[in-house]
């Protein structure tokens, strides 16, 4: 009986009161025209249902910056389970989060219930926190102004209402923007601690954004930067990708160095960062190539640039093993071993990638030998033209390589015929042509087996 008074009258909800400004339509850039015609078709249906929903997040600041959004997320006072009966091309994810996406073909849009803090009386599977302080679970329902709580910078709680197509902006949100001040919701160490990716977010919203970090919200980055050793290394590499894919990866390396966050992503590569300043010079070459490619609308394939940062430390311990009499073919192959294997500690590298990343840096042994008679024979490989390009890179960086790179140059323009060649009969190309497209395997399907009888009835 005394549980259940101290949870009626004892409890106090958490503040809700944070400032909303409603920015009119004739205030904002905002247009339908602007908006992806499937996030309306969703709005405009969950709104029919009796369902209060609006645009929210990066869509609308991405939009009103005068961006192109890639996507755009919808919130809403109704329940996953209400919008998946709502669409039946939505599907249910999520268990930290529930979240619906509802998928147009290759347009997938992100459906999220309006969120509220926690409190005590809700149970460990609704919501849960770790002894640090992390979410562990998230699935407290609430209002909008609920909602805006617990976005985290004040430039991700906005919301575009198509009702009358204002912008709902909390928490200084509107201000920020206009002064391109990135600005945590709440206390910044309670915040990181309950998340510590929001770190990462709030580096590539800086670097993608040009925004200032106010120093509120970066004072505990530096020492906070330990907490992400707490998040599962495979959602760090999806993390990653997002830092370094969106054409701003030289300042993202640069802005992860200052706040001390690199090292907990790539620890043996930020070692060799400090003690090499030739290392120093190929990673931000790397990110500065990078960064022209995507400016062309070429393709980039992570494995390249992850190859790149990994390159330093492999070299090393590659050195490491030739100096105690190791031939350098097996030197190289055990350094990619212990190199990969302490790697995926912190941020795990899927196969698809890995794999790669192994056969460019054998092939670094094989274009050495210029005077082969096989030479013209590597032009041909499937992962020639990334090989040459790390070359180049590598180079470009101030490392001595005899001149390699001007060889292979010329052997490409003397065989310009084997360098165009079809691939091997189990690859097939996938991107550009120009030296980071890539190849992969084609699937091979299983024979049919024409004399199988079909399932008799019972």
């Amino acid at each position: 009986m005394i549980k259940s008074v101290i949870r009626l009258f004892g409890k106090k909800k958490p503040r809700t009161d944070v400032q909303l400004t409603i920015v009119p339509r004739d205030e904002h850039s905002i247009s339908r025209s602007n908006i992806s015609e499937n996030a309306l078709k969703v709005l405009y249906r969950l709104n029919k249902a009796g369902h209060q929903a609006l645009l929210v997040g990066g869509g609308v600041r991405d939009t009103l910056l005068g961006l192109h959004p890639k996507d755009f997320d919808v919130a809403t006072d109704a329940t996953p389970e209400q919008v998946n009966q709502l669409f039946r091309n939505s599907r249910l994810i999520g268990r930290r989060f529930k979240l619906v996406h509802v998928v147009f073909g290759r347009d997938v849009i992100e459906v999220a219930t309006f969120r509220a803090p926690p409190t005590e009386e809700h149970s460990s599977k609704i919501a849960a926190k770790g002894d640090q302080g992390m979410i562990l679970r998230d699935n407290v329902y609430g209002n909008k102004d609920e909602d805006a709580v617990r976005r985290d910078f004040t430039i991700n709680a906005l919301y575009y209402d198509i009702a009358d197509y204002s912008v709902h902006a909390y928490a200084g949100g509107w201000d920020d923007l206009q002064n391109r001040r990135l600005r945590l919701i709440g206390d910044p160490e309670t915040r990181y601690r309950e998340d510590p990716v929001r770190m990462l977010r709030a580096i590539r919203f800086a670097a993608k954004l040009d925004f200032s970090i106010e120093a509120h919200t970066a004072e505990p980055i530096p020492v906070m930067a330990p907490l992400l050793e707490q998040i599962p290394a495979a959602r760090l590499f999806e993390e990653i990708l997002k830092l370094f894919l969106h054409g701003k990866a030289l300042d993202t390396l640069r802005l992860l160095r200052e706040y001390q966050l690199f090292g907990p992503l790539f620890p043996a590569t930020e070692q060799c960062l400090r003690d090499d300043p030739q290392a120093l010079i190929m990673a931000e070459n790397t990110m500065r190539n990078t960064d022209e490619r995507i400016r062309a609308g070429k393709s980039v394939t992570p494995y390249f640039f992850l190859a790149a940062l990994l390159w330093p430390p492999l070299a090393r311990i590659q050195k490491e093993f030739e100096a105690k009499g190791m031939p350098p073919h097996p030197a190289l192959q055990k350094a990619a071993d212990r190199v990969l294997a302490q790697q995926i500690q912190s941020t795990a590298i899927p196969k698809r990638f890995s794999i790669p990343m192994r056969e460019i840096w054998e092939m670094q042994l094989r274009l050495a030998r210029t005077q082969s008679r096989k030479a013209e024979d590597l032009l041909t490989h499937p992962r020639f033209r990334a090989a040459y390009d790390f070359v180049l890179l590598r180079e470009q960086s101030g490392e001595n390589l005899n001149g390699i790179g001007g060889f292979w140059t010329r052997l490409q323009q003397e065989h310009p015929d084997l360098v165009q060649s079809r691939p091997p009969r189990d690859f097939e190309r996938t991107g550009d042509a120009d030296g980071q497209g890539e190849y992969k395997k084609r699937r091979r399907r299983s024979p049919r087996n024409r004399n199988r009888r079909p399932p008799q009835a019972n």
